[in-house]
């Protein structure tokens, strides 16, 4: 029996499942103290046990996204804030190829805001 993290993936036709696997593989890749969760009804990741990031789509754009907890800490300029006080998001074209360099940078900030945060 699959577990709720792995039927979130499933239940999307492709492009969508395609980019969103590619995505969670990404941000596991990115550090090994990354580790994938299911919270709040989708895939979270965690950075030793502090939330860092998760996917999801937007409901607007129709476009899967990686929201970062802490986005409001995080200054890049392809982050969108939208009404969120704490969260901004990467919005991904899953027709295009993924922003690896970008993903990887904007991890690595989050990750540095997740461990120097109290």
């Amino acid at each position: 029996m699959l577990s709720d993290l792995d039927n979130f993936y499933l239940r999307y036709e492709e492009p969508t499942r395609g980019c969103l696997l590619t995505l969670r593989d990404v941000i596991l890749k990115h550090n090994v103290n990354i580790t994938a969760e299911w919270k709040y009804k989708l895939p979270f990741f965690c950075f030793k046990g502090k939330m860092l990031c998760y996917l999801w789509l937007h409901k607007k754009y129709k476009k899967p996204y990686i929201g970062f907890v802490d986005g409001n800490l995080i200054k890049h300029e392809d982050l969108l804030q939208e009404k969120r006080a704490r969260m901004k998001i990467l919005l991904i074209d899953e027709n295009s190829n993924l922003p690896i360099e970008k993903i990887n940078d904007i991890l690595a900030s989050a990750i540095y805001i997740c461990t120097t945060k109290n």
